[in-house]
């Protein structure tokens, strides 16, 4: 406690003494700090924030890929698990936070499109 106290005496001191905002460590463990938050702890919560908002919005026919690495389809939703489509016939219940990436399925309108483009 005491050296708290201390150390926050001699930040004190230091600021009124030699007038460089910078020269305080109170100072630059709050820019670090801030530093921090901005390039490490806010873009891992944006980047969660996206995957629980496509965790949320799984349907039938997504090709997700769960965080064991196995490419899947959706086959049934419900509110805490999905139930994927391994191979035909085969088919594995996971929680929906094991899944890792999702890949909204395209309509049919979209393949047609698609196979028109490649063939001009």
């Amino acid at each position: 406690m005491n050296a708290t106290i201390n150390i926050l005496a001699q930040a004190a001191k230091s600021e009124s003494g030699s007038g460089n905002l910078f020269g305080s460590p109170i100072v630059m463990m709050v820019l670090m700090f801030v530093v921090f938050w901005v390039i490490l702890i806010r873009p891992q919560q944006k980047q969660r924030k996206e995957l629980a908002a496509k965790q949320a919005a799984l349907k039938k026919g997504d090709k997700v890929v769960t965080i064991g690495g196995i490419h899947a389809s959706v086959n049934a939703v419900s509110e805490k698990t999905v139930s994927l489509k391994v191979a035909e016939g085969t088919f594995v219940k996971y929680d929906k936070s094991a899944i890792a990436t999702v890949t909204p399925s395209a309509s049919k309108s979209d393949d047609d499109q698609s196979g028109e483009v490649s063939k001009g």
